[in-house]
């Protein structure tokens, strides 16, 4: 594989923690040594189990780090948000949460504005090998919130208890971490925290291919994932970046 970042991952202690797994494998290849057990205490839980990409990149921001999201989520922002540099993108959110009902949205909002305040940046741009390539060739892995029921080819599932249920179940989410990319076969290496699981089987890092992982990130969108999480170690001497200038 030609861009490949040499990560090791654990496997997540429960059914709901794939998230803080996640970001423990990211701190842990920066040299971060930080208990497993202590980024899930500390990683904030949405009240039916699991988390947000958002809230895995606030707790890096709070460690130093500098993290960007690259969003696909179009529940929670406006592809015109984007359009240019100069939209604030907290005022659009507090605007949407004035209109808008729904206990997740407003978590996720509010989660992004912490986001912004904390420094850290959000995009949304085309998801495409490049942007892939990006981030792998400089030796950064790429956190990912996608769909598992489309990722595994699986059964919707019903509630924390993860049941399978094709009639009762709805979808479910997912974090992973993107870690190589090989242009010729459009592939990507996924280490994955779920162990075992339908992909990998016994191993927690497979190949599968580029195609199928955007088509489950794009289907986060109806769990608010559909995200690349981009942490990295911020430069030494630079300045944190602040509040809505980070768009």
């Amino acid at each position: 594989m030609e861009h490949r970042v040499s990560l090791e991952i654990a496997p997540q202690p429960d059914a709901t923690t794939c998230g803080p797994t996640c970001l423990h494998a990211v701190y842990r290849y920066f040299g971060d040594e930080l208990p497993l057990a202590t980024v899930v205490d500390e990683t904030h839980a949405l009240t039916d189990g699991g988390t947000l990409g958002v809230f895995l990149g606030c707790h890096a921001l709070r460690r130093g780090y500098r993290a960007t999201i690259y969003t696909y989520d179009l529940q929670l922002f406006d592809p015109t948000w984007f359009a240019t540099e100069d939209i604030p993108l907290a005022d659009r959110l507090q605007a949407q949460m004035q209109v808008k009902e729904g206990r997740k949205l407003r978590t996720a909002s509010r989660a992004f504005l912490e986001f912004l305040e904390l420094g850290g940046a959000v995009y949304m741009e085309d998801m495409t090998g490049a942007l892939l390539r990006r981030y792998l060739k400089r030796k950064t892995p790429i956190l990912t919130g996608l769909s598992a029921t489309y990722l595994y080819g699986e059964p919707r599932e019903c509630g924390q208890s993860g049941k399978a249920d094709d009639i009762r179940g709805v979808p479910q989410g997912h974090f992973v971490i993107l870690c190589g990319y090989a242009p010729e076969s459009r592939s990507v290496l996924v280490a994955d925290p779920l162990h075992p699981n339908p992909l990998g089987l016994q191993q927690q890092q497979y190949t599968i291919d580029l195609d199928r992982v955007m088509c489950a990130i794009m289907l986060g969108t109806v769990t608010y994932d559909a995200n690349l999480l981009v942490i990295e170690p911020a430069p030494r001497g630079s300045k944190p970046r602040h509040g809505q200038d980070a768009h």
